[in-house]
């Protein structure tokens, strides 16, 4: 028998080879991946990406400068699904409201609440005693994804739907929140970062988290955070001189590493990419009025190409609005306690919790968009969305539904788990050939030129993503998928590889026996998890005593 492992690592390759002429002449570029970098990044802008990843996803020791108060040591513990997006973490927010008025109790180290320590218990923070706290809010991780496209919108087109009088009477009066970013003293930006939209730039973003979420000051926030602001513990639990971010051989900071990251970051995809009547009654009933679909990018020619005069389609305002009963009471620069900012919705699928105070959890997708919505009511801007929605019939809620479930949902995902594998080789195959095809058919997540016809365009690009196996094991010069779809092989044991062409385990390049270069191919790997026969994860002495087991001519049986 073969190795699904092995197979899955070079079929890829190989169905790479053989449908990108195809793909690239049709003009017909797969979706990426939501976590995936920008599409036409160069390859300095590429490196840079990669190279913030890793300390993205690495976490801080206390001789890097974590603490000594602070929630999380690493970016990647909240922002995990994918890294650098949303997650399922939470934070505390605390103060105290009196006659309207809301004090942050910064003298008592609030407004956030920092959970762990690297120290002794002596320098944990505590929540004060609701004697002098009676206001805290649960705030779930927040995450835009493509942040550099987010942070390119111009300001002017934020502000062109902003309304904070309501001058039209909607109902809906969203106003931008000025802010000022670390970099620009002294310039207001809209904000557009952050549950209160309290952060304009990438920059911004990622020196605030650093300094209050993992404890690490640097040269915008050169200092440590005092346990309920007690400047003698603060003396006494940390370890290391500030500013604890330092440069690196190459001149870059730590914040300055994770904001390449996050601002190379793509949009995630959304599948199919227009048309579904979902969205004409999310339109209709007034959800587009604050998760407004789409911005163009700025064209400033200073602006990195892959970023510059590009549409995305946030579904989002990023505007402050009063929501009601889902306001959490905690005031952050000129934003309210009763507003919060409108999130992007795309990548939605995704998402357990929903909501900025996680409210919205748990059950099926549909139970957690329905419980959402009626959550933005019976007050707030969002009370009239609400009444339209509770008049939909069952058919338009779940036409609703399934739009909003598209919002991050790959090309060809037919299952859909967030991989293209052989059961969406065998659901395409179903589709193929038939015409007249809409986005609200099943097929359509494999028109992926929306023709409305699933041909060999789409399946050159199937190809271009799919994971498993695919190779050309009758050595004929077509992949082994196209004559299954074809007809001209079959498979009916359903494992994906055609009938008559068996194999065995170690045969790497599908040559029909087991020899030498695949030895090589074994060397080549060792020690990594690529090409491993008996799925421990390593590449080691044991596979290479199953390769050699295998030699020679593969054995049908």
């Amino acid at each position: 028998m073969r190795s699904p492992r092995s197979l899955t690592i070079l079929g890829s390759f190989i169905a790479v080879s053989m449908a990108a002429s195809l793909a690239s002449a049709g003009g017909i570029t797969p979706q990426p991946k939501a976590g995936a970098p920008l599409p036409g990044l160069t390859a300095a802008e590429l490196a840079l990406f990669e190279a913030g990843k890793v300390l993205y996803s690495t976490p801080l020791t206390v001789e890097q400068g974590l603490g000594p108060i602070f929630n999380k040591s690493g970016c990647f513990s909240c922002h995990s699904n994918p890294l650098g997006g949303t997650g399922a973490i939470s934070v505390t927010r605390f103060g105290n409201t009196d006659k309207g008025v809301f004090d942050p109790l910064e003298q008592l180290g609030g407004s956030l609440h920092q959970v762990a320590t690297n120290s002794n218990t002596a320098c944990a923070e505590l929540i004060p005693d609701e004697e002098i706290c009676n206001t805290i809010a649960i705030r779930m991780t927040n995450g835009s994804l493509a942040y550099g496209l987010v942070e390119a919108i111009p300001d002017k087109q934020i502000l062109a739907n902003a309304d904070p009088n309501d001058l039209d009477g909607d109902g809906v009066s969203g106003r931008a929140h000025m802010v000022e970013p670390f970099e620009f003293p002294g310039e207001l930006h809209v904000g557009r970062f952050g549950w209160k939209a309290q952060v304009a730039t990438v920059l911004t973003f990622s020196a605030d988290a650093a300094q209050n979420e993992m404890g690490l000051s640097n040269r915008f926030l050169d200092f440590d955070n005092a346990p309920n602001g007690n400047m003698e513990l603060l003396a006494m639990c940390d370890t290391v001189s500030d500013p604890e971010d330092i440069q690196d051989s190459e001149g870059f900071d730590f914040v300055d590493r994770v904001t390449h990251f996050q601002r190379y970051l793509g949009v995630p995809p959304q599948t199919p990419k227009s048309g579904m009547t979902g969205e004409v009654i999310f339109n209709t009933i007034g959800c587009a009025k604050c998760h407004v679909p789409s911005f163009t990018t700025s064209n400033d020619r200073s602006l990195e190409t892959a970023i510059r005069n590009t549409t995305i389609r946030p579904y989002s305002d990023f505007l402050l609005h009063n929501m009601g009963q889902l306001a959490d009471g905690i005031v952050q620069g000129d934003a309210s306690g009763e507003e919060i900012r409108t999130p992007a919705l795309w990548d939605l699928r995704v998402r357990d919790p929903m909501l900025h105070n996680g409210l919205a959890a748990g059950g099926t997708f549909e139970d957690r968009v329905q419980l959402a919505i009626q959550l933005h009511g019976p007050f707030g801007e969002g009370a009239s969305t609400l009444v339209a929605f509770n008049a939909l019939d069952s058919v338009q809620k779940s036409q609703l539904y399934t739009f909003l479930d598209s919002l991050g949902r790959l090309e060809f995902d037919h299952d859909p788990n967030g991989h293209i594998q052989y059961v969406d080789f065998l659901e395409f195959k179903a589709c193929f050939g038939q015409t007249g095809i809409t986005p609200d058919m099943p097929c359509a997540v494999s028109d992926i030129d929306q023709n409305g016809t699933i041909d060999l365009t789409d399946f050159a690009a199937f190809e271009l993503v799919y994971e498993g196996a695919n190779g050309d094991c009758d050595n004929d010069g077509e992949s082994d998928l196209f004559e299954l779809l074809m007809g001209t092989l079959t498979d009916e044991d359903l494992d994906g590889i055609p009938d008559r062409c068996a194999t065995c385990v170690g045969d790497f390049n599908l040559s029909g026996s087991v020899d030498g270069a695949d030895l090589a191919v074994l060397l080549g790997a060792w020690g990594t998890d690529t090409f491993d026969l008996n799925d421990d994860n390593i590449v080691n002495a044991a596979d290479l005593a199953i390769l050699l087991g295998a030699w020679g001519v593969c054995d049908p049986g």
